[in-house]
């Protein structure tokens, strides 16, 4: 009897609602937020997808440009810089052969610089750039066959260690102030020197006073890398005064002459960079370099 009592009240129960996912109602809430949720994280997607483009454009290099476009640039700034325009003869005698073409790309990926140095030299680049006696009359000593020039003592070792493998076997040096006395890179100099890496004030102190020799030079490797404000060698307040007082004195009318190729290692700015305008360095800024 109890239990047919049971089973009638059972009978008459009413169904219970399905819970969850089971739930029509439920499963309607459940797949509007679903989908409001993918329609705000397709909206957010296409924003960050616009906001990366704006970046990119604004912060990324220009595409590589050829010699001739590297010519063009490195002239335009020598010009800019120093406050006049070359002749018609002069840039009628500077060819895009000047240029060393080195893909622009490495610029920020030093380690791949020697195997470009030793394209520059071509089959005789162990006999350039390794062999380390001086021969009378004919190799003088101190007068490297690669001169690197570089913004700051920092990045005149990173370059260095660009070309690891060169420097075990063949004779290199350091040419900048810090840390380092100008009597101990004299004593350097007296030996075969092949590859030399330094800031511009170093370099020319020590070209002025005979002690690093030009006589063999074949590449000036100019180490073009912008750093975090836009500045690089040819355009950072006081440091780029200096370079461009070493190139028109020492490098100048070799390049007219062809006798010797410049190296731009880094990618030709967008752009963005400062040019020539005289700034007041940060006190942080000045520790980093090297005059």
């Amino acid at each position: 009897m109890g239990s047919s009592k049971r089973a009638k009240k059972q009978k008459h129960r009413p169904n219970p609602k399905p819970l969850g996912p089971n739930n029509p109602k439920s499963e309607s809430k459940f797949k509007k937020k679903k989908t409001t949720k993918t329609k705000n994280s397709k909206t957010q997607s296409k924003a960050t997808t616009v906001t990366g483009n704006k970046n990119n454009k604004n912060n990324q290099p220009s595409p590589a440009a050829s010699p001739s476009q590297q010519l063009s640039y490195f002239l335009s700034q020598f010009e800019s810089s120093n406050g006049f325009q070359l002749s018609s003869l002069e840039l009628e005698s500077i060819k895009d052969s000047c240029i060393l073409d080195v893909p622009q790309e490495l610029g920020q990926d030093v380690m791949e610089l020697e195997e470009h140095i030793k394209a520059a030299f071509g089959a005789k680049w162990k006999e350039e750039l390794c062999e380390g006696k001086n021969i009378e009359g004919e190799i003088e000593a101190g007068s490297p066959s690669v001169l690197v020039v570089a913004p700051s003592a920092i990045r005149s070792i990173e370059l260095l260690r660009g070309m690891r493998s060169l420097t075990k076997e063949c004779h290199a040096v350091k040419l900048f102030s810090k840390h380092m006395k100008i009597d101990e890179q004299v004593s350097l100099l007296k030996n075969r020197v092949n590859i030399a890496s330094g800031t511009p004030s170093r370099i020319k102190k020590l070209i002025d006073i005979e002690a690093l020799g030009l006589s063999r030079l074949s590449v000036l490797l100019l180490d073009i890398r912008t750093d975090v404000k836009g500045y690089s060698l040819l355009t950072l307040p006081q440091v780029s005064d200096e370079f461009w007082d070493l190139y028109k004195n020492y490098f100048h009318q070799q390049v007219v002459q062809c006798n010797l190729r410049i190296c731009l290692y880094g990618p030709i700015p967008n752009g963005n960079e400062h040019k020539g305008k005289s700034v007041e360095l940060a006190e942080g800024d000045r520790e980093q370099l090297d005059s």
